[in-house]
């Protein structure tokens, strides 16, 4: 379980991290290209520098996976995961709908989450056994009775595979044609909790791309999964789901063809 003062830490995280990344927003800054084609900019490892050093120095017993910098003490049961810029495509393009991204693992599982907007400022906290939070105030997903009047989002249709994309057009053919997003990254798991979104559905994921976004759903009363149905941990294979009413699992998982 997480405790008050590790939301309390993860909220300084967040803090810092925005601190890193608000300068740079729309400025100049330093990017290349990683070798697996996604982008890493200068904000990206101000921010996850920033939120490692303060976890080494009070909690040096810990874990850290960082996208950025790596794994630091592999063995722990208690690992804090770090995506710096979720999103670094919409950083880029000056599109203020990237996130950071931090959680706690304990054995493998999330229990702790944070999504942090920082040109916003806007911030979604979840934490097992506790209503997410917006901002400091709670927050409840939707109900919906059925998918045709669902709101379905997904970050881009180029993640998918071929027999992926045809799952994911399954589910989108059972939705309202109009009411499909894409575009969004982390900040679409944020409108999940807030009642704004109703699915999410999204194939190769990393644990840094996933981890913090589970306490968040399900701590507003959704549920987030694999495609399988089973819950999210560290040896999950990145296909993930999200979705608002847990009601509407099993007609998601049976729009897909997964049923």
């Amino acid at each position: 379980m997480a405790s008050s003062k590790d939301l309390a830490l993860a909220n300084r995280l967040a803090d810092a991290a925005g601190e890193a990344i608000r300068p740079l927003y729309r400025g100049e800054w330093s990017q290349e290209q990683k070798a697996d084609r996604s982008f890493v900019t200068e904000a990206d490892r101000a921010a996850e520098a920033a939120m490692r050093a303060i976890i080494e120095s009070e909690l040096p017993d810990d874990g850290i996976v960082g996208e950025e910098y790596g794994t630091r003490n592999e063995g722990a049961s208690r690992k804090w995961v770090l995506d710096p810029i979720d999103g670094t495509t919409s950083f880029i393009a000056g599109r203020p709908i990237f996130g950071t991204l931090i959680a706690l693992l304990q054995d493998g599982f999330p229990v702790l989450g944070i999504i942090d907007q920082p040109i916003g400022r806007e911030r979604w906290a979840g934490r097992t056994g506790h209503t997410t939070t917006f901002n400091g105030k709670p927050v409840r997903a939707s109900a919906c009775r059925e998918l045709s009047g669902a709101v379905l989002a997904t970050t881009t249709p180029h993640q998918f595979s071929d027999h992926e994309a045809d799952h994911f057009m399954g589910l989108a053919k059972s939705v309202a044609e109009r009411k499909i997003i894409y575009g969004g990254d982390c900040y679409n798991y944020g409108l999940v909790a807030s009642g704004h979104v109703d699915i999410v559905c999204e194939a190769g994921l990393k644990l840094h791309d996933f981890a913090a976004l589970a306490p968040v759903v399900e701590g507003a009363g959704g549920i987030m999964c694999d495609w399988s149905g089973e819950p999210l941990h560290a040896g999950s294979d990145g296909n993930a789901l999200a979705i608002g009413d847990p009601a509407r699992l099993e007609d998601v998982l049976e729009a897909m063809g997964l049923a």
